[in-house]
Parts: C-alpha cells; structure tokens; sequence
C-alpha cells in the first residue's frame, strides 16, 4: 500500500523539483555571463593591440558566452522537462 502511494506522489514531486534545479542553475550561468559580459567590455575599453590584451579580450568573451550558452540551455531543458 505504501508502495503505490509512494509511485503516485513522488512523479509529481519529483518533476517539478527538476525543473526548478535547472531553473536555478539556468539563472546562477545567466548571472554569470552577464558580469562575465560587463568585464568583456571593461577589456575592450582597455583594449590596446598587444597579446595580453588580446588573450583577455577573448578568454572573458569566450566565458561570457559559455555561460550564457549553459545558462539558456538549462532553461530549455527545464521547459522541456515540464512539459512532458
């Protein structure tokens, strides 16, 4: 008895506690590439020509960008899960 309750209720538990981890963690990337973004534009206001600058131009864009690739990606996987 305890059995089939445990299979009715946890689905429904379950389920929408996955899709707010990913929620969550969708939001924690966006934050980061968003400040990730404003030090990519602090580097390019810096910007002056030598490999430094160049390295730090495109390792802050390249972060920036990764985590806003995790960060949508988690909420599409988050839709994803609720709608099934």
């Amino acid at each position: 008895m305890i059995h089939k309750f445990l299979h009715h209720i946890l689905p429904g538990i379950i389920r929408p506690l996955h899709v707010l981890w990913n929620e969550v963690i969708g939001f924690v990337f966006v934050v980061f590439a968003i400040v990730a973004g404003f030090r990519t534009i602090r580097e390019i206001r810096q910007f002056d020509g030598d490999g430094q600058s160049i390295f730090a131009v495109s390792l802050t864009a390249f972060f920036s960008l990764l985590m806003a690739y995790y960060g949508f990606s988690s909420f599409r996987r988050a839709r994803k899960i609720s709608k099934s």
